[in-house]
């Protein structure tokens, strides 16, 4: 079993820059591809981003390209998620979960297992 931690989330001004955290125990984190994920008050979580196990395929949602980009250092069994040029609708818990591994839509929840406690992203205007 793995343990996720997700961290760096807060308070920020629209148009400032974000980096969150993602850190597992448990199991070292090269084992798994990685997702991130958001959850907006009274919304669905939907997808942000998705990483390969070493970190050479990327995923992004639409809404987040060009702004969000995700790396890993496996050395640290941290994924982060580097989110620039915030919005207020990036305002949400962003989750970090590892990839179970089965064939699938990385872009749907379904494929994932573990998934951290959150945390607090929100950008005011």
């Amino acid at each position: 079993q793995v343990q996720l931690v997700e961290s760096g989330g807060g308070l920020v001004q629209a148009g400032d820059s974000l980096t969150l955290s993602c850190a597992a125990s448990g199991r070292t984190l090269s084992q798994y591809a990685m997702g991130w994920f958001r959850q907006a008050p009274g919304k669905e979580r939907t997808f942000v981003s998705y990483i390969s196990q070493s970190g050479d395929r990327t995923l992004y949602a639409d809404s987040v390209k060009g702004r969000f980009i995700c790396f890993r250092d496996n050395a640290k069994s941290t994924v982060y998620l580097q989110m620039s040029s915030l919005t207020p609708e990036d305002t949400a818990v962003y989750y970090c979960a590892t990839d179970r591994g089965v064939p699938g839509n990385k872009m749907s929840s379904y494929v994932y297992d573990y998934w951290g406690q959150g945390t607090q992203v929100t950008v005011s205007s």
